[in-house]
Formats: structure tokens, sequence, C-alpha cells
């Protein structure tokens, strides 16, 4: 059964950092285009961030510059580092998997995980 698990979330403060993991089983983690994205309720499902399986990385323009994601396929994790944090950037943080080339419409990925939550403080 595939399974992708969110860590890391929390609270922090604006300007400050934090670093979400994503670990991934049940799949081989090396043929999927690994995405992140977030949903703050009422609003829409906001793509973040992804890297494809030859580290190609697209960031969304709201986050570029102040986050980072990678991967390590031995460890079939995924991670977001986040810095310079702002009150915006608060929203529950899902990893995704799929397979289609470079897709920031989560509507394209097909594994989820249950999300974890990031609340940035002014």
């Amino acid at each position: 059964q595939v399974q992708l698990v969110e860590s890391g979330g929390g609270l922090a403060q604006a300007g400050g950092s934090l670093r979400l993991s994503c670990g991934a089983s049940g799949l081989t983690f090396g043929t999927y285009v690994m995405g992140w994205f977030r949903h703050d309720p009422g609003k829409e499902r906001e793509f973040v961030s992804l890297v494809s399986r030859s580290g190609v990385t697209y960031y969304a323009n709201s986050v570029k510059g102040r986050f980072t994601i990678s991967r390590d396929n031995a460890k079939k994790t995924v991670w977001l580092q986040m810095n310079s944090l702002k009150p915006e950037d608060t929203a529950v943080y899902y990893c995704a998997a799929g397979t289609v080339w470079l897709t920031a419409d989560w509507r394209q990925y097909d594994y989820w995980g249950q999300g974890t939550q990031v609340t940035v403080s002014s």
C-alpha cells in the first residue's frame, strides 16, 4: 500500500524557518515526480514546488527564493526547506507523488499524504 507521510510542520514566526519531510513507502520512489502543495481553508489548493526524477525543480512565484525542494531516492524522502516564512505561508502542506512529467496541477497527482500544518505568525 502506498503511503506518503509528512512531518516537520508546526509554528513559526515570520522570518523563521521550517523543514518539512515526506517519507514514501509502497512505491518505486525514484520513478515519481514529487510535489508539495498547500491548502488553507477558503482558498484554492496551491502548487508550491516539485522535483522531477532527474532533479529538475520548479517553484511557485510566491515561494521562489525562499523555499528549496530536494529528494533522496535511496531514502525515499523529499524535503521542503522553508525560509523567510510569511504569515501567508500558513496552510496545510501536502506531499504528492505523480507520474505526469512536471505538472503543477494537483489533480494530476496520484498519491497524497495526510498533510502537515504550518502556521506562521506575524
